[in-house]
């Protein structure tokens, strides 16, 4: 039995999807699994130097470890968590959780290094803290890192990060096989071609509908490509979002000034993506408003460098300034050019090693105004230059959404230049990095 076309297309849609999102469960989970148990092993050594001076004050009362050698009573009172019933309740510390099982996994050691009390197996991978008393070494406390996660709460938190990654792949999966049906059937007949015979006006209609038909089956494959680029996008920080709030619902993080700031920090990223999103769709349809006048492009540039100067210097990127003495005079809206050199300087600082080099030239040019943001390593290869305006396009994995950008930048930098009758190109720069040339119509209205 022949399979058609629609099926076929069908299959290799959803088992394509099938793979992405089994691959992608399986990755999550390793992934998070491997991070939960680095925390784990984090919290363990806060638990330990947090009794390390219990012990320094009992060998000072003592003398020497005699008494905790062979004593569980004594060990206990040493290692047990710290009790703050003493402490009123608005001076109360914060507890360091034990959900970690580093009570079993503590050392104690002598001056020498041998076991005094505790776990046994003390291996190279131990971390250890030495005891000081009055400027001398008496003992060692180590903590033999875990190598698995084993402990009730932890192993609730990954079977429920497990559960929902099985749940997001199931709904992908479904969704998929959803949209491969509705593709498979309804879109593969409003592309079909029409065979051209003739050159008369019945030919030249033929030729236009497949025209129309390629372009509306080319803006129908960008439509799936942008919807798949903004569903993973918004994925990222919403799943980094997820396993926050379900760590500290568990009690396994703590609801401290760290864990608040990284909850922002996800959310300005979403918040950033969704901005962007909307600039652009602004742009496409016409509604994104310029107010122009006449303005000097040097000062503009020297506004929008004086607010990233103490930022490039953190990194220690070296930036030189080449302006004419002269203005350059252009006919531009001051808002848009700010946000363009912004996104220009944010692109540079994100991507740019540190200890590397930013160089802006801006020089008359003909008929136009010439801008030119010169930086240093990584570079970006040749083949990739043409796409770097592409909406979510990345062509190097050194500059990639790792550093934290979601691949719109450029593409609001191009619709803003284009809206001012100007240029925007990309090629390799002489510094090892990126060369971005922009050119703007010199007091053109």
């Amino acid at each position: 039995m022949k399979t058609s076309i629609s099926t076929r297309l069908f299959l290799a849609v959803l088992s394509t999807a099938l793979f992405v999102a089994l691959a992608m469960g399986v990755a999550d989970s390793w992934s998070f699994a491997r991070g939960f148990l680095g925390y784990l092993n984090e919290l363990a050594v806060a638990r330990m130097e947090s009794v390390e001076p219990r012990f320094v004050e009992h060998y000072r009362q003592q003398g020497d470890w005699v008494s905790v050698r062979g004593n569980p009573e004594t060990w206990f009172e040493l290692t047990r968590p710290d009790d703050d019933s003493e402490w009123p309740p608005e001076a109360r510390p914060m507890p360091v959780s034990d959900l970690t099982g580093a009570v079993f996994r503590i050392s104690l050691l002598d001056e020498r290094g041998r076991l005094v009390m505790g776990f046994a197996e003390v291996g190279a991978d131990a971390v250890r803290q030495p005891l000081q008393l009055d400027g001398r070494t008496v003992g060692w406390l180590a903590i033999t890192p875990s190598q698995s996660v084993t402990e009730v709460g932890g192993q609730r938190l990954l079977r429920n990060q497990l559960q929902a990654s099985l749940s997001i792949g199931a709904l992908a999966v479904l969704l998929a096989a959803l949209i491969a049906w509705w593709v498979a059937r309804r879109l593969l007949a409003p592309v079909r071609r029409v065979a051209v015979d003739s050159r008369d006006e019945v030919g030249q209609l033929a030729r236009d509908f497949n025209r129309l038909a390629h372009i509306l089956e080319r803006n129908e494959q960008m439509r799936r490509a942008f919807m798949a680029d903004v569903s993973h996008e918004l994925r990222t920080p919403l799943s980094v979002l997820r396993g926050e709030l379900e760590a500290l619902e568990d009690g396994v993080r703590r609801l401290d000034g760290e864990s608040l700031h990284s909850l922002q920090t996800e959310v300005a990223m979403l918040g950033q993506l969704v901005n962007d999103l909307y600039e652009l769709s602004l742009a496409d349809s016409g509604a994104l408003t310029y107010r122009k006048s006449a303005l000097d492009v040097a000062e503009q540039l020297r506004i929008a460098v004086a607010m990233f100067r103490e930022r490039l210097a953190e990194r220690r990127i070296d930036l030189e300034l080449q302006l004419p003495e002269r203005p350059l005079p252009v006919f531009a809206d001051a808002g848009r050019l700010q946000q363009l050199f912004g996104n220009l300087l944010e692109n540079s600082l994100r991507y740019t090693h540190a200890g590397g080099r930013l160089r802006i030239v801006a020089q008359e040019a003909a008929e136009a105004v010439s801008i030119d943001f010169l930086d240093s390593a990584p570079g970006v290869d040749e083949r990739h230059l043409p796409r770097l305006f592409e909406r979510f396009y990345r062509g190097e994995a050194s500059r990639s959404r790792t550093s934290g950008g979601a691949g719109l930048g450029l593409a609001i930098c191009l619709s803003i230049v284009e809206a001012h009758g100007g240029s925007l190109s990309a090629r390799p720069s002489p510094l090892g990095g990126l060369w971005l040339n922009i050119a703007l119509p010199r007091g053109a209205h």
